[in-house]
């Protein structure tokens, strides 16, 4: 399991988002043995986000530029979102905020004390996050170039990259990557490797030119 911080950390983030949602240091929610079980008689995740510390990968994901996880949008899924248990990583808490999904992963949810693990953000209605104020349009074709590399994991997908024009780098497997419409590839801006699949990103590590 991944090493635990403390609370969750605001230091540097906005207490609160359009929403007026907030993920602060307030003291740990209800132990396990005070939730409510599911059908099975497992303890569900608490809905109180300051029940949560954090893991070592989540504070990464929550650093990492063009994932879009902040500690607000984090604090209105655990409150608000739907709550599902996935056979791949568990339970996860998940919203959508103006036209993109954004899912929580959790765990530790039979002790008491409940961790982040992961998070990440999806497109769910184009037409809703292209309107929002929220997401700019640069903020949009990040998101969906992020997914589609990541659902194509180990294969090659030129034909989702092409549509996406990517103009600011977003960090994955250790690069910064960008891309501009009709290129089959993306392109790092450190090291100038272009790579078409997540797997190919993964397997060689970034060299600054």
């Amino acid at each position: 399991m991944a090493s635990r911080q403390g609370g969750p950390d605001t230091e540097g983030v906005s207490a609160t988002d359009s929403h007026g949602v907030s993920l602060t240091n307030a003291p740990a929610g209800p132990t396990a043995r005070d939730r409510p079980t599911g059908h099975d008689g497992a303890h569900l995740p608490p809905r109180d986000p300051s029940a949560y510390a954090q893991t070592d990968h989540f504070g990464r994901r929550l650093r990492q530029t063009g994932r879009y996880v902040s500690l607000p949008l984090v604090a209105h899924v655990i409150r608000e979102g739907q709550l599902r248990f996935n056979s791949a990583d568990g339970w996860r808490f998940a919203a959508v905020v103006d036209g993109v999904r954004v899912v929580t992963v959790v765990s530790d949810a039979d002790t008491d004390s409940p961790v982040l693990v992961t998070g990440w953000t999806e497109v769910a209605d184009r037409e809703s996050a292209a309107a929002s104020d929220r997401w700019s349009p640069l903020d949009v074709e990040t998101i969906e170039l992020r997914s589609s590399l990541a659902d194509a994991g180990d294969r090659q997908c030129p034909g989702r990259i092409r549509p996406r024009s990517v103009t600011r780098p977003f960090e994955l497997a250790g690069h910064r990557v960008e891309t501009e419409s009709g290129e089959a590839y993306v392109e790092c801006s450190d090291c100038g490797g272009r790579f078409r699949s997540k797997r190919a990103l993964s397997e060689k590590g970034c060299r600054r030119r």
